[in-house]
């Protein structure tokens, strides 16, 4: 065999090698996505995205091309909030109805991404979305993004924008009392964690706490899932990516501060009341759970919907599915009884 035919065997080989490869990788996500209830499939599931630090500018710019669709009925303005603590200022997106009364209650939302991407005003923010549905005033908050800014910048402008709305209230003709904190994802991680850094500075009241399948716990990336949970969407390979950046160290090791990781605590007793949705095929069902679970035991009126087939952002990829709609409206009914929106029972 000459050297050329050698060369060329092995290239065709190769090519075999990889296109086998390619095709079982594609039987192999065919099969987690067949696995999950039909109305939560979509074209979105077979996407090659991925969170690393090779791919990240691709996701971020992806999100950048996609705008948060208008809602009608919603209006929706830009603010600049001062940092107290001499950091940049901090961009904030004010969306409410028109007819909101005034002093209604306020939530302060928080975007998801992993703490590495996303943004206020993106297509995946839920703030327009819940001023519609609770017709209350509700602020997103364009915090600082890992790695360029790992914890706790992100923390630093959450609580600054917190400040700023009890600060405001009058102007903005809301009740002071009546703030929610809330967010998706890693912004529901640092929601409860900002719950967590109000309640030990005691300047700004916390009503309620709103969390949709928060990011808690570092420790996750050292447990290995059960089968057919944390498959799709966001994985074990991304948590441990996005915990990297964010702590700007290993994650599940004993330094990481508690107020980066809202599980870490270990007094939850003087936290606001909480409702807490995620699915049982998401990654963070097991922390999620044993949050609850912890805030239950101390005290706190705290209310888990676990959602049967859901996995993470399932919502993003069947918005109109019935599972989602159910998700939804259980996160939209606790934060009206937190928020005293739907009067004595």
């Amino acid at each position: 065999m000459s050297t050329r035919t050698g060369r060329s065997g092995v290239a065709g080989w190769l090519a075999l090698a990889a296109a086998a490869g390619t095709l079982a990788a594609a039987a192999d996500r065919l099969q987690k996505v067949q696995a999950v209830p039909a109305e939560l499939r979509g074209p979105m599931l077979f996407l090659p995205l991925s969170y690393s630090a090779t791919t990240l500018p691709l996701v971020r710019a992806l999100g950048r091309l996609m705008p948060a669709p208008r809602l009608p009925g919603v209006a929706t303005r830009g603010v600049t909030v001062p940092s107290p603590a001499g950091g940049p200022s901090v961009g904030v997106l004010i969306s409410e109805r028109p007819d909101r009364a005034p002093g209604s209650p306020a939530l302060l939302w928080l975007h998801g991404g992993g703490f590495v991407s996303g943004a206020a005003g993106s297509a995946v923010d839920d703030a327009p979305r819940l001023a519609r549905d609770l017709n209350v005033l509700v602020a997103s908050v364009d915090y600082r993004l890992a790695p360029e800014h790992p914890f706790p910048a992100g923390l630093d402008d959450a609580y600054a924008a917190l400040r700023w709305l009890h600060g405001h209230a009058a102007e903005l003709n809301i009740d002071p009392a009546r703030i929610a904190v809330g967010g998706d994802s890693a912004g529901g991680g640092l929601a409860a964690c900002l719950a967590q850094l109000a309640a030990d500075r005691g300047e700004v009241p916390v009503a309620f706490q709103s969390l949709l399948y928060p990011m808690l716990d570092d420790r996750t990336v050292l447990r290995e899932p059960p089968p057919g949970v944390g498959e799709l969407l966001w994985t074990p390979a991304y948590n441990r990516f996005a915990w990297s950046a964010y702590l700007a160290t290993e994650p599940g090791g004993d330094a990481v501060p508690p107020l980066a990781a809202a599980s870490r605590r270990v007094a939850l007793g003087t936290l606001p009341p909480a409702w807490i949705g995620v699915g049982d095929r998401d990654l963070f069902h097991a922390e999620d759970v044993a949050y609850a679970e912890r805030l239950r035991e101390q005290g706190v009126p705290v209310t888990l919907d676990v959602i049967e087939g859901f996995y993470h952002g399932a919502d993003r990829v069947a918005p109109d599915a019935p599972l989602t709609r159910d998700l939804l409206a259980r996160q939209a009914d606790a934060l009206r009884r937190g928020l005293g929106l739907l009067g004595p029972e």
